[in-house]
C-alpha cells in the first residue's frame, strides 16, 4: 500500500472514531442533580400519601411514591431523578425545571423551610389537588424567580396570599382558585405583568380589586368570583385591558361601576359574568362586543325594558345569555324572534316581563321564562323551534 493511501486510511478511521465517540456522547441522557434529587426526596418524606384521595385516580396515585432509590450504583449515585414521573428537567443541564404533581394523592403542611425551596431553577410547578392541610403559603415560594406557571388551585391552603408573590415577574399562569384565602387582594400581584392566567375564584377574599389591575397588559383571563370582595369597582379599570377575553367577577359584594364612556376602545370578550355586582343598567360597553359566547347579568340591579342596542350585541357569536332575577319589563323594538342565531341557553326567570311571550332563536335548546307577568296565547312560531329540548314557561298569565 503506498504510504499516501495508508495515511489517507487512518485518517478516515480516525476521524471515523471520534465521529462516534462524540456521536455516543452526544446522546448520553443528563442526569439530575444530587442536590435537587435529595431536595426532591426531602420534599415527598414531608407529606404522606393519602390513599383515600388518591382512590379516583389511581392511575397517578405512585407518581410522589415511586420517588426512591433503586440499586445505587457508584457511577451513577442513584436513580437518576429526571426520569421520575412528574419531574421535568431542562435536557441541557438535567437541572430540575418542572414539578407536575396535581393529584398525587400528597397531604401534609408545608412552610419555608421546605427543600422544595431548595429547587432554585423551577419554572413551572403545578400542586393543584393536593391538601396542604389549611397550611399558609410560604413567602419563600416568591424567591423562586424563574417560575413561569404556578398552579396551587383546590389544595386546601389558608390565610393570606404573600406578598411575596409579586415578585414572580416571569410568571404567564396563577391559579390560586378554590382555597381558603382571607385578606384583600395584594397590590404587588399587579407586578405580574407577563400574566395571561389570573384565577382567584371561590376563596374568601376580602377588601377591593386593586385598581393597578390595569397594569396587567397582557391579561386575557381573569377569574375572580364567589368572595368577599366589597366597596365600588369602576368597570373602566377592566376595559384597558385590551387582551382580556374572559371576566367573572360574579357573586362578591362590590358595587360594579359602569360608565358611559365613548372615548374607551374596549376589549372583544369572549365571556362576562357579572351576576349579583348590583348592576342597575346594561354596562355601555357591552353595545360595541361582537365575540362574546357568553354573557351573565342575572341577580342585579337593572330596571325596565332591554335596550335595542343589545339586539346588535354579538348576534353571531352569542351562546348563553341569562339576564334572570332583574327587573326587566320587555325587549326595546326587537325583532319578532330574538336575534342571535346561534344562541342555544336564554334564562329570562323572576323579572317583570309583560305583553306576550318573546320567541327565542331556532337555534335555542334551553328556554326558561318563568315567574313574569306574560300574557296572552303562545305564539306560533314557538312551536316550530325545532331544537328546543327544555321550555319553561310557568308562573305567568
Amino acid at each position: 500500500m503506498r504510504p499516501s493511501l495508508a495515511f489517507a486510511c487512518l485518517l478516515f478511521i480516525f476521524t471515523l472514531s471520534q465521529f462516534t465517540a462524540f456521536s455516543f456522547s452526544s446522546v448520553q441522557p443528563v442526569l439530575c442533580h444530587n442536590d435537587e434529587r435529595l431536595a426532591l426526596m426531602q420534599f415527598k418524606e414531608s407529606f404522606i400519601i393519602n390513599k383515600r384521595a388518591s382512590a379516583a385516580s389511581s392511575s397517578i396515585y405512585h407518581r410522589a411514591d415511586n420517588w426512591k432509590f433503586q440499586g445505587v450504583d457508584w457511577k451513577f449515585q442513584g436513580v437518576d431523578c429526571c426520569s421520575w414521573y412528574g419531574i421535568e428537567c431542562d435536557k441541557i443541564t438535567g437541572q430540575v425545571i418542572g414539578l407536575h404533581l396535581s393529584r398525587s394523592g400528597l397531604y401534609g403542611s408545608i412552610n419555608s423551610s421546605s427543600s422544595l425551596f431548595h429547587l432554585v431553577h423551577l419554572q413551572k410547578l403545578n400542586l393543584a389537588y393536593i391538601d396542604f392541610n389549611y397550611s399558609v403559603i410560604p413567602s419563600a415560594l416568591g424567591n423562586l424567580s424563574m417560575l413561569t406557571y404556578l398552579n396551587l388551585s383546590n389544595s386546601v391552603f389558608s390565610g393570606l396570599i404573600p406578598a411575596m408573590l409579586g415578585n414572580l415577574t416571569k410568571l404567564y399562569l396563577m391559579d390560586l382558585s378554590k382555597n381558603y384565602f382571607t385578606g384583600s387582594i395584594p397590590s404587588e400581584l399587579t407586578n405580574l405583568t407577563e400574566l395571561t392566567y389570573l384565577n382567584l375564584m371561590r376563596n374568601m377574599l376580602q377588601g377591593s380589586v386593586p385598581s393597578s389591575i390595569s397594569r396587567l397588559k397582557k391579561l386575557e383571563f381573569f377569574y375572580c368570583d364567589v368572595n368577599g370582595l366589597s366597596g365600588t369597582v369602576e368597570f373602566d379599570t377592566f376595559l384597558q385591558l385590551k387582551l382580556l377575553k374572559y371576566l367573572l367577577l360574579s357573586f362578591n359584594n362590590f358595587y360594579l361601576i359602569s360608565r358611559n364612556n365613548t372615548n374607551v376602545t374596549s376589549p372583544q370578550l369572549v365571556d362576562i359574568e357579572l351576576q349579583n355586582c348590583h348592576l342597575r343598567g346594561f354596562p355601555y360597553f357591552l353595545r360595541n362586543q361582537h365575540q362574546l359566547q357568553l354573557l351573565d347579568l342575572s341577580s342585579n340591579n337593572i330596571e325596565g325594558p332591554i335596550p335595542n342596542c343589545m339586539s346588535k350585541v354579538s348576534i353571531e357569536t352569542l351562546l348563553f345569555l341569562d339576564l334572570s332575577n332583574n327587573s326587566l319589563t320587555g325587549f326595546d323594538e326587537f325583532p319578532v324572534v330574538l336575534p342571535w342565531s346561534n344562541l342555544r341557553f336564554l334564562k329570562l326567570d323572576s323579572n317583570i316581563l309583560q305583553g306576550s311571550l318573546t320567541v327565542p332563536p331556532f337555534s335555542t335548546t334551553f328556554y326558561s321564562i318563568l315567574n313574569n307577568s306574560l300574557t296572552g296565547e303562545i305564539p306560533k312560531l314557538l312551536c316550530n323551534q325545532s331544537s328546543l329540548s327544555i321550555l319553561d314557561i310557568s308562573h305567568n298569565n
